[in-house]
């Protein structure tokens, strides 16, 4: 049986380091979409007094090289990231473009989890039309964007309990 919305973002009994951070990288494109996955996400890390940033990119085939570049330069620092969320919208037209942009964030963020040392958050939705996001920012389906954070609290307490 699958999990309701609200189980997957029941984060009850999770422990947090108190210094935890969560870079969500988000797209312009389809921006009314992407700003409900946004708000989603931000209620459920204000909800946990988790440290998060927002980083904009153009579009989804962005998302990765941004990730990688921002680990890059803050792997060393204070603030370091302890998980990225990857937060756009897919929509799919007439063109093979849908498929190719969709495959190369699945593989990029693929990429990421196996070569950074913190997890990035699949929070792209690829959808077939603005009735199938509707149902995915706040429908029947919930919203995906506090999935995604929530699934981001659940790694980053993961990662600090294999760690001891």
């Amino acid at each position: 049986m699958a999990l309701s919305s609200s189980e997957i973002i029941d984060t009850t009994g999770i422990r947090l380091p108190k210094d935890a951070c969560v870079i969500i990288v988000r797209t312009e494109w389809n921006a009314a979409i992407v700003d409900l996955l946004e708000a989603g996400c931000v209620e459920v890390l204000k909800k946990h007094q988790v440290h998060y940033k927002v980083v904009t990119v153009p579009g989804a085939f962005e998302i990765i090289f941004a990730i990688k570049h921002y680990w890059d330069n803050h792997k060393y620092k204070d603030d370091k990231p302890h998980a990225f969320i990857a937060l756009g919208c897919v929509l799919k037209g007439d063109t093979p473009h849908f498929e190719y942009v969709c495959h190369a964030a699945t593989e990029g963020i693929l990429q990421l989890n196996l070569s950074l040392p913190v997890p990035t958050i699949f929070g792209v939705l690829t959808v077939n039309n603005q009735e199938q996001a509707d149902e995915r920012t706040g429908g029947k389906h919930g919203n995906k964007g506090a999935e995604s954070a929530a699934t981001a609290l659940k790694m980053i307490s993961l990662g600090a309990s294999i760690k001891k």
